[in-house]
């Protein structure tokens, strides 16, 4: 009998294949159920359990961890990128440059959001931006409902947009990925964003991870987790070589620098309170994948 599972997957270029059917499994269909943008299915999938497979974003992992949430971790990261060019400001109001954040507001959709996470620790060891003296303002609630912002975050009120604030001067800058407007008045505040990422990742050794692959822990068998780390890969290779290069590999040994930081950088940030190990992190994986 075929496990047939809800599934939480985006179309990315390394998942088409297996979102488009190319890629099978006799034991385990992937019920493709989730928003076209997945982090809008991560609260539902955490607090409800909505979803029993798919993508979840590093931060929201860690977190789901500490309060004992019933997922399993793969060793696989679905997205991941550099990460410098994601937080900009108006250069129409003057230049800027990251430690003249400290003192002033700062716009993020959350606190946790992992985009946020690898930014600020970005700002804080390779700029010296002390983040707790920035307040960051945001529109959201954390995935996890047992989690509370840090003390400098304030909740802006419904129907708040982080690139209108940002160009009327009420932020100083703004934390968007993705969502950056694109707009001739927009600067990245980090200068020489793109290649400073590339210089970056080069010299640290890995690609700053977004989501990895989650399995709700009722279903989370070994077979189970091989058959769908086996058709994740597959489909990966099946992307052109572009698209594959310019993410985080596949593994936990390939991605353990990653991990690790991300651990630390939420330990520092206050989103996580105490440390994980990579044991506890990936406990009830089968342990031919973390090979």
């Amino acid at each position: 009998m075929t496990l047939i599972l809800p599934t939480n997957l985006a179309d990315y270029p390394s998942t088409l294949a297996l979102k488009e059917g190319r890629i099978t499994s006799p034991r385990v269909t992937l019920d493709f159920q989730g928003p076209k943008s997945a982090s809008s299915g991560f609260k539902d999938m955490i607090r409800n359990n909505r979803y029993q497979a798919g993508e979840l974003a590093i931060v929201t992992f860690l977190q789901a961890k500490i309060y004992d949430k019933p997922y399993v971790l793969l060793p696989f990261a679905v997205s991941g990128r550099t990460q410098h060019h994601c937080i900009g400001y108006n250069r129409e109001l003057g230049p800027l440059s990251p430690k003249d954040i400290e003192g002033r507001k700062v716009g993020v959709r959350t606190y946790a959001q992992t985009t946020g996470l690898w930014v600020r620790g970005i700002l804080s060891r390779e700029y010296g931006v002390d983040l707790s003296k920035v307040e960051w303002l945001t529109i959201g609630t954390s995935h996890l409902a047992e989690y509370d912002d840090p003390a400098n975050c304030t909740r802006l009120p419904a129907g708040a947009d982080l690139a209108e604030m940002m160009f009327s001067g009420e932020i100083t800058a703004a934390l968007m990925g993705n969502e950056m407007p694109k707009d001739e008045r927009v600067a990245t505040l980090i200068p020489d964003a793109m290649a400073e990422g590339a210089r970056w990742a080069a010299r640290e050794g890995y690609i700053p991870i977004n989501h990895m692959f989650v399995l709700h822990k009722d279903v989370a068998s070994p077979e189970v987790q091989r058959e769908i780390f086996r058709m994740l890969k597959e489909s990966r290779e099946a992307a052109p070589e572009s698209v594959t290069a310019k993410l985080p590999p596949v593994g936990l040994e390939a991605n353990r620098k990653g991990i690790e930081a991300a651990i630390d950088l939420a330990l520092e940030q206050k989103i996580i309170p105490r440390r994980l190990s990579l044991d506890e992190l990936f406990a009830g994986v089968s342990e031919d994948l973390l090979a």
